[in-house]
């Protein structure tokens, strides 16, 4: 198996980059649409545990309404392809208005619409250990 074929590194990276814009403007839409619609699908969240496209869709909704997702600013990214149809993002970042440093890592798929989001997993540092 070839890691980093330029391909689609470059066609992850962009899939990436749309879910983050997507992130920070609180487009729920493009988020929907970002993930599996598969009741395969997971997120686990900081203070969720989201199972199946409908409850990730579903909380992406609430947490619209209410802003989106707090601020945040990347601090370092690692993005990788497996072949031609998997691949992992996952960064770090720093939630802007807390100073809290938090992690991210996502599995995509390659599907016949694009690279969609089959497994995500969202925590914050709070202590060091």
């Amino acid at each position: 198996m070839e890691i980093n074929l330029v391909g689609p590194l470059g066609e992850l990276t962009a899939a990436f980059r749309e879910y983050e814009a997507a992130l920070i403007s609180n487009r729920p839409d493009v988020l929907d649409r970002l993930f599996l619609n598969s009741p395969e699908t997971i997120r686990y969240g900081v203070a969720e545990n989201l199972y199946g496209h409908a409850e990730i869709s579903a909380y992406r909704s609430k947490r619209a309404q209410v802003g989106g997702a707090p601020r945040r600013r990347i601090v370092r990214e690692v993005i990788t392809t497996f072949g031609n149809d998997v691949g992992t993002t996952n960064i770090e970042y720093v939630r802007e208005a807390t100073g809290l440093v938090g992690r991210q890592s996502q599995t995509w798929i390659r599907t016949q619409d694009g690279w969609r989001i089959i497994a995500a997993h969202v925590s914050l540092l709070r202590d060091k250990d």
